[in-house]
């Protein structure tokens, strides 16, 4: 951990008091500021409520007045709240700086940072980094933050010159970070997604590019070179674009041909010996092999670590298999996007259980994978009759409609056949039924489990 003198005495005004929160409140006392954390929780809801007292941080819990904003310095906001509510308008009328708890990491981390974002994919890409530059640091280790759970801050004062850290950002966090310098940043994809808190694609889309906007020639952009559109947003960015790509050959890059994988035209290692299947898995494997050989990892690291690497929760995880069926959870799937690459990766006959929140949204471009990939479709949530109205366009001739999760499981058991899988891959975020898709995928498996009478990995 670096030692700096930016907040010293300074006030700083902490919005929520998530996990995040807490740590960057707790870091700030450390580096010398006056702290008030504010969150609309009462504070017998605020899990670290007595310690932050006890660490000198001053609590307002139950609301959060705009007049906080008074004698404040610098706001750190949990990304997840809009930029529209009361609090965040008053510091910005005020002109007071906005940060997010991975720029305060970032400015005290004395590790180099690899940063990753995109649509689809981070997580698995940023699981699979950490694996590879941890089992190719012989002199230190490797440690995953950000926006995959695990605060920022919290590693940063642990994690040492010798280490690595890698940082899941989200495009939330990503307005958040005016001096975050990533030595290399990884684009995995764009699409769109989060439109109701950007407003506009573009907005979106720029908030992602912010990975690089402080990057420079010394330093690398790994970008997925798959679309057009990724391809000529790549030069806005002032480091050495190192692409990647599972369709096409790019010398200067990582890139799929023939069932193999290549970095720079070194075979790293054949496309099958890969632990996890599927085109999204391929697309996050040749980002990390990229990142890694940047590195200076060895190729008979990184195909040891893409051989035995099983995959993340909740993003197209194996579950389980049972009478000739195979469950796949894939409740990360909030979006269209992310279900089209999951049906694409399937080679077997599809039962997918599908819904969520309605975000206004139709989802006409899901037809084409589900004419091509799914047998039977069964639906839950608030868009339940939307998808249901896909499948009928796409020609899914077995269709049923259930209340929630809890009755997809065993209606998809009931619709599938041997040597079917049965896929949690719901195109919606969650919350109209679940705290989180961690929760959904979660329950997905326990009803997997009750259904079948086996362990989750059995």
């Amino acid at each position: 951990m670096r030692k700096i003198n930016t907040y010293q005495d300074k006030q700083v005004l902490v919005f929520g008091a998530g996990m995040s929160g807490t740590n960057a409140a707790l870091l700030l006392v450390k580096l010398g500021a006056h702290v008030t954390l504010t969150d609309a929780k009462p504070a017998a809801e605020i899990a670290d409520y007595q310690q932050l007292v006890a660490a000198g941080v001053q609590v307002v819990a139950g609301e959060s007045p705009v007049s906080l904003v008074e004698n404040a310095d610098v706001m750190v906001k949990n990304p997840g709240i809009p930029y529209s509510v009361p609090l965040v308008q008053a510091a910005l009328q005020k002109q007071i700086p906005i940060i997010c708890e991975v720029e305060l990491a970032a400015e005290i981390a004395s590790a180099p940072i690899v940063a990753v974002t995109g649509s689809n994919g981070k997580t698995t890409t940023t699981t699979m980094i950490t694996d590879m530059l941890a089992a190719g640091n012989p002199q230190g280790t490797s440690y995953r933050a950000g926006n995959i759970g695990i605060p920022a801050t919290q590693v940063a004062q642990q994690a040492t010159a010798n280490d690595d850290i890698v940082m899941e950002l989200s495009s939330f966090m990503l307005l958040g970070v005016p001096t975050l310098h990533p030595h290399i940043a990884v684009i995995t994809n764009i699409y769109a997604n989060h439109l109701d808190y950007h407003g506009t694609r573009a907005n979106y889309v720029a908030a992602k590019l912010q990975i690089t906007k402080n990057q420079t020639a010394d330093d690398f952009l790994v970008m997925n070179f798959d679309q057009p559109e990724w391809r000529k947003l790549s030069q806005q960015s002032a480091a050495m674009v190192v692409p990647f790509s599972a369709q096409g050959k790019y010398e200067d890059g990582a890139y799929q041909r023939n069932g193999k994988l290549y970095f720079r035209d070194e075979l790293i290692m054949k496309t099958a010996d890969m632990r996890v299947t599927g085109e999204p898995n391929v697309e996050n494997a040749l980002a990390a092999i990229a990142v890694a050989k940047l590195s200076g990892v060895a190729t008979e690291t990184i195909v040891e670590v893409l051989r035995t690497f099983g995959g993340v929760r909740h993003r197209n995880q194996f579950v389980l298999s049972a009478n000739d069926r195979d469950f796949y959870n894939d409740s990360k799937a909030t979006d269209i996007e992310a279900t089209q690459m999951a049906l694409a990766g399937m080679h077997q006959p599809v039962v997918l259980i599908a819904g969520g929140l309605d975000r206004g949204y139709t989802f006409e471009k899901l037809e084409p994978e589900l004419h091509d990939h799914v047998r039977a479709l069964v639906v839950f949530g608030e868009t339940a009759d939307l998808l249901k109205q896909a499948g009928q366009a796409a020609g899914v001739s077995e269709i049923q409609v259930v209340a929630n999760l809890d009755e997809a499981v065993p209606a998809a058991y009931q619709l599938s056949r041997p040597g079917d899988v049965i896929l949690l891959s719901p195109a919606n975020a969650s919350w109209d039924q679940f705290t989180n898709y961690e929760e959904r995928g979660d329950r997905f498996i326990s009803d997997v489990e009750r259904l079948t009478g086996k362990q989750e990995g059995k």
